[in-house]
């Protein structure tokens, strides 16, 4: 008799029961602007999805707006895009922009400077990078979050303050004595040391049991046979947003190419469009700037899973 007292003094609906403390919680936890109530009620559920779709075509318009206007400006005759007010549709439909674009300002040799520039950069980035990461990370080194701390204080520095101590030391490397312009290593050498991806690889890294390598120390391998054959097969999220970022990151750099490549054979994408738009048509140059647009966006369309994972890996534990 007693036991059963207890037994039901202390059931699953017994108000100070932990079970119920902890329903309690969950149902706390699950706030939001509208509550459960409210949105199952035919005019709450309708104004949810009135104020859902605003904010979606809202988002849409702002986003995709600006890219649907350079498509579509590309498809239309000189006149049709300077004319005020602006027709949302092309009268007619001219691709040959596009291949007088390709022609004109010769978007192939540009197009192949900037893949030979953005690879090197990301080749150079994923060695170096990668090994700094796993040595903050990993191995431990002297004054180590010292020195993560102030690569960290480099990001709240803008870009543009650095420019002219950059520009100084390409043109003149210390040590060295060598002029770098016009040349692959000045984008190459500026954009290796990226704070921001030593950081997501050393929370990546950082997240990676300390048993496996522990494992691989008394089978006696060493730490750089260990970054090879354990770390680096289960960095291919985090490594392919870096591989991202880089490509992505000298892809869209205009100043700093504009500085150090002036010869016209060097340039890279966006500094050749902006070089060759004098006497160019508005709507061929429009035709251009969509060229130099569709492999950036192919990049996110393609590998926007792996952005997502790789940003979010190493943030949980367990």
């Amino acid at each position: 008799m007693a036991s059963s007292t207890l037994v039901s003094r202390r059931g699953p609906g017994r108000p100070g029961s932990r079970k119920a403390r902890r329903r309690d919680a969950d149902l706390g936890r699950q706030r939001t602007l509208i509550s459960p109530a409210q949105l199952g009620r035919p005019r709450g559920k309708a104004v949810y999805w009135i104020v859902f779709a605003l904010v979606v075509v809202a988002f849409t318009l702002a986003f995709l707006g600006p890219l649907y206007w350079m498509v579509t400006g590309g498809l239309k005759t000189t006149q049709e895009v300077v004319q005020s007010p602006p027709t949302a549709f092309p009268s007619s439909i001219h691709t040959e922009n596009y291949s007088q674009a390709w022609n004109v300002m010769d978007l192939a040799q540009l197009l192949f400077n900037t893949l030979y520039y953005a690879f090197g950069a990301l080749a150079f980035q994923l060695v170096l990078d990668v090994a700094a990461a796993y040595s903050l990370s990993k191995l431990r080194p002297m004054f180590g979050k010292v020195i993560l701390g102030m690569m960290l204080a480099t990001l709240m520095i803008p870009a543009t303050v650095l420019v002219v101590p950059q520009y100084l030391t390409v043109l003149d490397v210390p040590i060295f004595e060598r002029n770098l312009l016009n040349s692959p290593w000045a984008i190459w050498l500026p954009s290796v040391t990226n704070a921001f991806n030593i950081f997501l690889l050393k929370r990546f890294f950082d997240s990676v049991p300390g048993e496996l390598l522990d494992a691989a120390a008394i089978d006696g391998a060493s730490p750089l046979r260990t970054l090879r054959s354990i770390i680096l097969p289960i960095s291919r999220p985090i490594l392919g947003v870096v591989s991202i970022f880089a490509v992505v990151g000298v892809w869209k750099d205009f100043l700093w190419p504009m500085l150090t490549l002036p010869d016209p054979g060097k340039q890279t994408l966006n500094v050749g469009i902006y070089s060759l738009s004098n006497g160019v048509p508005t709507n061929v140059l429009i035709a251009a700037l969509t060229i130099a647009s569709v492999p950036t966006l192919l990049i996110f369309l393609l590998f926007q899973r792996n952005i997502m994972s790789g940003l979010t890996a190493g943030g949980l534990k367990g």
